[in-house]
């Protein structure tokens, strides 16, 4: 075989496989195929979390404490850790009760990404129940990432009532965990000791003792 017959027969090979992917592309797209994979194999997790983003727009225009509640009984029901972690985004956002009951819940769940996402609609909700829940999350989860995740959410809420469940976490044996809770101490407090645990130790112990008060004014100041 020459040299151009085998570059023509390659291109021949090539523009058949294209066009053999475009068709199946083109099915894949059109609405009735669409449809009909849904009535056989149900909604895919996408889709889930697309009609799910769509209803809670709509509820934010008058009906969501009934969404709340729908939202509730879905979650229970989900298969998907994907699809669990997107209703707990959507959840941060309602106040109502059913929602709430969702963020509790969620704290809990078998899988470490949702309770991660957990952690973050807690810290979008804020209050002392965030506070509390997060630090239980920082005492008691299994997973560290998790523990992470709700020390970095802890720092972010800016509370000063945090201070003593990252105290606590600053006696932790693993040193990411440490780190973790430093970085939070500054965002709390507005101050930086660096990277000394043994300082953030001292501060924590007796945050108002003189040289050490706890200010926030202080951490604005230090911006200019």
């Amino acid at each position: 075989m020459t040299a151009s017959v085998a570059i023509r027969t390659s291109c021949l090979v090539f523009c058949a496989g294209a066009a053999v992917g475009c068709a199946a592309w083109r099915k894949a797209i059109d609405p009735a195929n669409v449809a009909a994979e849904r009535e056989k194999y149900g909604a895919t997790a996408d889709q889930r979390i697309e009609e799910l983003t769509v209803a809670a727009s709509k509820a934010k225009s008058g009906s969501e404490v009934e969404f709340a509640r729908g939202l509730l009984q879905q979650i229970l029901a989900e298969h998907d850790p994907r699809v669990r972690a997107a209703m707990l985004a959507i959840a941060a956002d309602f106040d109502a009760p059913a929602a709430v009951a969702v963020c509790r819940g969620a704290l809990e769940d078998p899988e470490p990404r949702v309770r991660m996402a957990a952690c973050k609609a807690w810290r979008k909700r804020g209050g002392p129940e965030a506070v509390k829940l997060l630090a239980a999350r920082i005492d008691a989860d299994s997973d560290i990432d998790v523990r992470l995740r709700a020390l970095r959410e802890l720092g972010d809420l800016g509370d000063e009532s945090a201070v003593p469940a990252l105290a606590r976490a600053l006696e932790d044996p693993n040193p990411a965990i440490q780190f973790r809770a430093v970085a939070a101490l500054k965002d709390v407090s507005g101050r930086d000791l660096g990277d000394d645990v043994n300082a953030w130790r001292a501060w924590a112990a007796d945050p108002k003792a003189k040289g050490t008060e706890w200010s926030i004014a202080e951490g604005f100041r230090q911006l200019f």
